[in-house]
């Protein structure tokens, strides 16, 4: 290998692949035909986002060196970006193929059968990260894909158990943190403490690799969903509200109105400040700031927030101005626009969740 093909190697796994891919285009212009270089340009413009020149670079190599693993496995994750699962698979054979033994092969093909979406690819894609982590014990990725695969085929407790294995291996993995944070993600409502140990988990995975979308996006679906059930309680403050001046305008007086209008502020009170004190039980101090920073940013949790925020603030009001019948009738675009909001927010965080 010459010392640019060096250099550019060694950039490349600094993550400076612009350079890396100059130096390797550099040696390529007076050794057209070098296989290694031109897996290494691949690897490069893949990693920029350029697939179809990663494409035309690798199946140079492969045609330069069709012995090579290296190129087929290269040539396998461009067919994933472009997601050309057949060519992907047959690509990821050969591979295996070639290198039976090498633990990176049954990697990459367990990762095409999963990401395929096929459900008889799944139990195949178990077996082949099987292979792969009886191959590599000590590599952490491995155990990720065992895990992802465990947890397609509704193995859970053995999910847990590799993600945990690649964590140990690992403790950087931030896949491995966003994993088993779904996991617990999934228990949350069986299991206390599973919510924070989610929240915790993909904190962490966030924090370990800015450029990784996965992570913020599932905590941002939590902050969402935490604050979108509340709009039951503002759903009961504003029945409890409606009911209460729906009585006083029927003529009630005297020490009943005066217990209708303390039975409505004490419902309202008592339902935002059980509400409150749960979340803050649910969440611990050092998650607080994540979730709120991360709420600040998203559109579809500002919607939902505006729309419960306008329900409560009318409940308050009306009871203040309970002698208006039109201002109580207020309240029912409000609960409308509040459910509206959710369809919204929940199909907008549909639409932004990163590509697998």
């Amino acid at each position: 290998m010459s010392r640019a093909l060096q250099q550019a190697d060694a950039l490349f796994d600094l993550g400076r692949h612009e350079q890396a891919a100059a130096l390797a285009a550099q040696h390529l212009a007076g050794h057209p035909d070098d296989a290694d270089a031109l897996v290494l340009l691949a690897r490069c413009r893949h990693r920029l986002g350029d697939d179809q020149q990663a494409l035309t670079a690798v199946e140079h190599a492969l045609r330069v060196a069709p012995g090579s693993v290296s190129g087929w496995l290269v040539r396998t994750h461009v067919l994933l970006a472009l997601k050309e699962y057949k060519q992907a698979e047959e690509s990821a054979r050969r591979a295996v193929e070639l290198a039976p033994q090498y633990w990176a092969s049954h990697y990459t093909l367990g990762s095409v059968l999963d990401r395929s979406g096929r459900r008889k690819h799944k139990r195949a894609a178990h077996e082949s990260a099987r292979r792969a982590v009886a191959l590599a014990p000590e590599e952490s990725d491995a155990y990720v894909l065992l895990g992802l695969t465990a947890h397609h085929t509704r193995g859970y407790h053995l999910a847990q158990q590799a993600y945990e294995t690649a964590l140990r291996l690992n403790p950087e993995n931030n896949t491995a943190h966003n994993n088993l944070a779904l996991l617990h993600l999934r228990r949350q409502w069986r299991r206390p403490g599973s919510w924070a140990r989610a929240a915790e988990g993909f904190v962490q995975a966030a924090a370990l690799d800015v450029d990784d979308r996965h992570a913020r996006h599932n905590l941002e679906k939590m902050a969402w969903a935490s604050l979108t059930g509340s709009r039951w309680v503002a759903f009961a403050g504003a029945l409890a509200v409606a009911l209460g001046t729906a009585r006083l305008r029927a003529g009630a007086t005297g020490t009943d109105a005066f217990l209708t209008c303390l039975v409505c502020v004490a419902l309202l009170v008592g339902g935002w400040g059980g509400w409150l004190r749960w979340q803050t039980r649910r969440v611990p101090p050092h998650l607080r700031r994540p979730l709120l920073l991360v709420s600040r940013r998203s559109r579809p949790i500002f919607g939902i927030a505006l729309a419960i925020a306008l329900l409560v603030v009318h409940s308050a009001l009306a009871l203040v101005l309970w002698h208006s019948a039109l201002f109580a009738l207020g309240a029912l675009p409000l609960v409308f626009f509040v459910l509206a909001m959710s369809v919204a927010g929940h199909t907008a965080l549909q639409q932004q969740a990163p590509k697998p």
